[in-house]
């Protein structure tokens, strides 16, 4: 498991998943400026490029950063200063941690457009990183509404004991029993429906299903505290989700994820 280098309880911390390539012309003060001022950590096992030749990668909370060469051929349309946006708990000791440690960041500004409080800080390479935390605004008249659409997964897994399984997804996943019979349970989680089914000659083998979530780092916490089988922790991915995968007692698999931008 890898956690934050600087990471006193009190310390700030990022919020929101990001997962961003970079290139950089020399990866040991890129290394040194996000671990030794920023308050990354040096991922130094097994990491997954997807297809992008990284040289190096960092990672504080639900952030990774995976560091290239700025030459290589397969890079040229990343190539050049970037902008990342990093949400943080709290801006004001944010601020005041990198200063500490030696950074130059820049003042707080109050963006009112996107209701956030924000200061700017360049990496070594001349790449543009925002760090920010939103702020109520009642009275801002361009406040976008409440709610919206939202549609619903009605996934069917089978079981050769549908019965356990409900067990299993009403104690250890969340769910809530909206139907049960002996060959099937209907059963609810916020605004998600699985059904479990009877493993039949018709419906034989294993089942699978992808779940978005508002928070795959608290939502893998608890299924974690509660017992379920997961697969690994929760993990930012280039194509903007982040996600982890678990198993029911089944061999069912179920993967929860939570987009980003």
């Amino acid at each position: 498991m890898i956690r934050d280098r600087l990471a006193p309880i009190n310390r700030p911390r990022l919020t929101a998943p990001v997962m961003r390539y970079l290139p950089v012309a020399n990866v040991e003060r890129s290394l040194a400026f996000y671990r030794d001022v920023l308050g990354f950590v040096v991922n130094e096992g097994d990491r997954t490029d997807y297809g992008m030749p990284s040289i190096a990668e960092v990672i504080s909370g639900p952030a990774r950063i995976q560091f290239i060469h700025p030459e290589a051929n397969e890079c040229r349309d990343v190539a050049g200063p970037k902008i990342v946006f990093f949400p943080t708990d709290d801006v004001k000791k944010m601020r005041g941690a990198i200063a500490e440690l030696g950074g130059e960041p820049g003042s707080i500004e109050r963006v009112n457009w996107i209701e956030m409080e924000m200061f700017q800080i360049n990496d070594p390479d001349g790449h543009l990183l925002w760090f920010g935390e939103p702020f109520d605004d009642p009275e801002n008249p361009d406040r976008p509404a409440k709610g919206g659409q939202a549609l619903q997964a009605l996934p069917e897994l089978p079981f050769n004991n549908v019965p356990a399984a409900l067990e299993h997804y009403r104690d250890v996943l969340g769910f809530h029993v909206n139907y049960a019979q002996h060959d099937l349970a209907v059963m609810d989680r916020d605004k998600v429906t699985v059904v479990l089914i009877a493993r039949t000659d018709k419906y034989a083998g294993i089942g699978s299903c992808y779940i978005y979530v508002k928070d795959a780092d608290a939502l893998y916490s608890e299924l974690l505290e509660k017992g379920a089988n997961i697969l690994g922790e929760p993990i930012s991915l280039p194509w903007g989700l982040r996600q982890f995968h678990m198993v029911d007692p089944e061999g069912n698999r179920i993967t929860f994820g939570q987009p980003f931008e």
